[in-house]
């Protein structure tokens, strides 16, 4: 493919700009958490374009956000002139189907209700290669990676390991579109979430009184931070400021070095993500070009977690305070 030039993407931008105006706001966040019921809370986003509930359940706002997800990716493929930029968010969810198929073989139970059928691969196919062992049509990387988690779980009976695996190949998938696509904005998203990852992994490490063996196992290569400095760092026993004091985790890191020390994990782990967030807000100030595109599907993706966190805690009878301090940053 012909290297695209931003102005490749003027229309689709347009789009954007457009689309930007219908996401989730706090304002409105606050008054879905205000509302009389879960129904009159599920009413507010029909403002966001979110299709009418006329049962408000679990079960309803899972396939309500899965028929907006699939929407919103249906819309940006069409236009995109680069769809790996689409299919770097569309990876996700072939590696928790993945997760899910791989669990219930295991445990003899049919997951299908699980499934969430916005991949790069129909849910229904792959549900049909794992039952038949038969891989061939699949991405590489994804076929490979279920036969090593299906392996490692089979002979672990450690349903994290296995998750890990496919985790791990989530992100080099995931990396491999965003450097594909030339989109330097997207790959600096990419790196970020697993130097998140990463962090939050060696703040769990520590707090546990684990070693650098027990984190090797657990960290993912391609971020920004080189997971042999985040090693030797905890081989040196010295402190994790220093690896992020440039980056833009550095007040997340002083966080997660408050929670070494016992302080709650709860402001350490909202702090990573909003620094995603303040990543990508700053594709409000780019004209046109690939990320408007990246950060909006990112920012989308931030949205249907959002409206999740917002919906099953009203449904639990969960307390305003208690639902927003769950919540992330807006991208808007």
């Amino acid at each position: 493919m012909a290297k695209l030039k931003d102005t490749d993407y003027l229309f689709l931008s347009t789009r954007i700009r457009v689309l930007e105006r219908s996401l989730l706001t706090k304002e409105r966040m606050e008054r879905m958490l205000d509302a009389s019921a879960p129904a009159d809370a599920a009413k507010i986003l029909q403002e966001c374009g979110y299709p009418e509930m006329e049962e408000v359940s679990v079960d309803s706002v899972n396939a309500m956000l899965s028929q907006a997800r699939a929407r919103t990716f249906d819309d940006l493929s069409f236009f995109a002139p680069d769809h790996r930029i689409v299919e770097a968010f569309q990876v996700k969810y072939d590696y928790h189907n993945a997760k899910v198929l791989l669990k219930s073989e295991a445990r003899g139970i049919d997951g299908a209700r699980l499934l969430v059928d916005t991949g790069r691969v129909p849910a229904p196919q792959l549900q049909e290669c794992v039952r038949a062992s038969d891989f061939r049509g699949l991405p590489g990387r994804l076929s490979q990676a279920i036969v090593t988690a299906r392996e490692t779980l089979g002979a672990t009976g450690d349903p994290q390991l296995c998750d890990f695996v496919l985790d791990r190949a989530y992100f080099e998938d995931m990396l491999d579109l965003a450097q594909q696509s030339g989109s330097g904005f997207l790959e600096g998203y990419v790196r970020l979430n697993i130097d998140v990852a990463n962090l939050k992994s060696l703040v769990r490490t520590l707090r546990m009184g684990k070693d650098a063996d027990f984190l090797r196992g657990v960290l993912f290569s391609g971020g920004s931070v080189e997971t042999s400095r985040i090693l030797a760092t905890v081989n040196a026993g010295t402190s994790i400021l220093d690896l992020y004091a440039y980056s833009p985790l550095n007040s997340a890191a002083e966080l997660g070095a408050a929670a070494v020390s016992g302080a709650p994990l709860t402001q350490f782990e909202k702090r990573c993500d909003d620094a995603v967030m303040d990543y990508i807000s700053s594709a409000k100030y780019v004209a046109f070009g690939e990320a408007p595109v990246a950060a909006y599907l990112a920012a989308k993706e931030n949205e249907f977690t959002a409206v999740r966190i917002i919906m099953t805690g009203r449904l639990a009878d969960l307390s305003a305070d208690v639902i927003r301090e769950r919540l992330r940053e807006c991208y808007v």
